[in-house]
């Protein structure tokens, strides 16, 4: 089956995948998954290691925002997320003594917060099987057709769950993460080297997109 090909391919690669952030505390990965959103990991750890090691969670309730501001600029959005950090940091002390809780509803109520990552930090932090659907696992799963082009991430996610042992969930998430990021990558990726290319949509994807810049270039002479 092709749901079997996937997940020992998956197995084969990133045989001890795990999340890519950089954390020591619960409240730094809730953080530094509120700050991932459309960037890398590898620019929020950046940040994330100046903001961690110059606050902690009661002086960032208090943190001046333009201070956060100049530490979070590399990530782009920085005012927006100057504001979330700071009130989240501020919301799990009023709420939970600075602790975040195991608590679905509650983390998705959070500024800059939401099912991704809720599900990203229940995973890691209380062992909670979950996907979370980020642009790698959107892109991956249609691509090699778990969900459909115009799924949105929410029936993405509910297809994954049904395809992958619930076991395995978080274990599945980490791995079309890494395999997104690294091999099935947005542009360029790497189907020269990639065992799944055969079932992969992106070669017709490709294919249609050279069809049609052929196309606009006839038109155009």
């Amino acid at each position: 089956m092709k749901i079997d090909r996937i997940e020992a391919y998956l197995d084969e690669l990133f045989p001890d995948a795990g999340c890519e952030l950089n954390y020591n505390k619960d409240y730094e990965l809730l953080i530094a998954v509120v700050l991932s959103a459309q960037t890398t990991d590898k620019r929020v750890n950046m940040v994330t290691e100046e903001l961690f090691s110059k606050y902690d969670i009661y002086s960032l309730s208090k943190a001046n925002l333009k201070d956060l501001e100049r530490i979070l600029r590399p990530i782009g959005t920085y005012t927006r997320k100057a504001y979330y950090v700071r009130e989240i940091a501020s919301k799990l002390i009023k709420d939970y003594d600075g602790k975040v809780p195991n608590n679905r509803k509650y983390i998705e109520s959070l500024p800059g917060a939401g099912r991704k990552t809720a599900n990203v930090v229940l995973s890691n932090l209380f062992d909670v099987p979950a996907i979370a659907v980020d642009t790698h696992v959107e892109r991956t799963s249609k691509r090699l057709g778990l969900a459909k082009e115009y799924d949105d991430v929410s029936k993405v996610e509910e297809k994954l769950m049904r395809k992958y042992k619930r076991e395995n969930w978080s274990k599945r998430h980490h791995q079309m993460v890494l395999f997104g990021r690294y091999f099935c990558k947005s542009k360029n990726p790497n189907c020269n080297e990639c065992k799944l290319y055969d079932i992969c949509k992106y070669k017709k994807e490709k294919r249609n997109n050279n069809e049609k810049n052929t196309r606009r270039k006839n038109e155009t002479n």
